[in-house]
Parts: structure tokens; C-alpha cells; sequence
């Protein structure tokens, strides 16, 4: 058979598609995550150290946190913890997120993560906390967060920190009203 432009066509020559068993997706296996430990008498009963919890059983985690973490980054999360709770004695301490230390007051103020090389302090609402000392220094191409990145040997300005801490409280306002 010859197609318009006086080409031959090819009919019945093409490969036939090979009969493969079917490409279904295999169930995907979740990434291994690390579950926090559960410590003797933290966790309410019931709850596993990975879910959430606010208070006393949130304190006994992020204790837990920085002992399992250890070295500079277990210390420099502590010192961070302990000039947070200075500057807001009525900070709440929550752990949420599969184990993630979080400070909140009318809402949340920042969380504590470990990594290798950092410790990250990500304020939720830092776009718009006021930084004159400029200890932002990660996360700032957002609108919402912001975030400090300290490294092995770094040391925060104690004074300029719990300002900024102060002032992240005032971004969330006053309690909301109960109905």
C-alpha cells in the first residue's frame, strides 16, 4: 500500500508488542524513619514516643532528645531550650512531627531539629519577627519562616536570641478567646 507521497506503507510488519507480565506498582515501602526511644514513665500510656505530646511527657522527650543526640549538637540544642524558656517562662514544649521539639505560646513559636552538620531553630512566623541583630541566616527566601543555622563552635548572642524569642511570642498575639 502506498501513502499519498508514493511512499510504501508497511502493514502487518510491525513488531507486535511483547506480552510482559504487568508493570504494577509493588506496594512502596516507607522510608525507615528513626522513632525517638520511649523513656520509663514520659510517654502517657498508650502513646508511642513518635506521636504528639505537650507538657511534662514533651519536656522528658526533648530531655531524651538532646542526651541521644549528644556532643556539640545535644549541648547547643539544650543551651538553645534553656534561653528560649528564659525568655518565655510561659512557653509550652511539644513534641510533634515523628519527634520533633517544638516551643509554642498562643501558637507555635520555633522548633529544634538536629542534623549532622546543624542545629536548626525555624521560627514559624520569622518573616515577619523582627531581627535587628540579623541572627536569621537560613530559610530566608520564604514569606512565612525563618530559621538559624548553627554549626559546630558557634555561639548565639544569648541576649539577642531571647529578644528575637520575645518577639516571635508577640507575633502570635494574645490567647484566643474560649467561646
Amino acid at each position: 500500500m502506498k501513502t499519498p507521497s508514493g511512499r510504501a506503507r508497511k502493514t502487518g510488519n510491525a513488531k507486535p508488542k511483547s506480552k510482559s507480565t504487568s508493570r504494577a506498582r509493588k506496594p512502596r515501602k516507607s522510608a525507615t524513619r528513626s522513632k525517638s526511644p520511649t523513656i520509663e514513665g514520659a510517654v502517657p500510656p498508650g502513646m508511642k514516643s513518635h506521636e504528639q505530646a505537650t507538657g511534662k511527657a514533651a519536656s522528658l522527650l526533648i530531655d531524651q532528645r538532646i542526651r541521644d543526640v549528644g556532643g556539640w549538637r545535644g549541648e547547643t540544642l539544650a543551651r538553645m531550650r534553656a534561653l528560649i524558656l528564659e525568655a518565655d517562662p510561659e512557653m509550652t514544649e511539644e513534641w510533634k512531627w515523628m519527634g520533633t521539639p517544638i516551643w509554642s505560646h498562643n501558637g507555635i513559636v520555633c522548633t529544634g531539629e538536629t542534623y549532622t552538620k546543624v542545629v536548626k531553630l525555624t521560627f514559624a512566623r520569622g518573616a515577619r519577627t523582627p531581627d535587628p541583630s540579623r541572627l536569621f541566616n537560613s530559610s530566608l527566601e520564604g514569606n512565612t519562616r525563618r530559621a538559624i543555622d548553627i554549626h559546630e563552635g558557634e555561639i548565639v548572642d544569648a541576649g539577642a536570641f531571647k529578644a528575637l524569642v520575645k518577639a516571635a511570642v508577640a507575633q502570635n498575639g494574645p490567647a484566643a478567646k474560649k467561646r
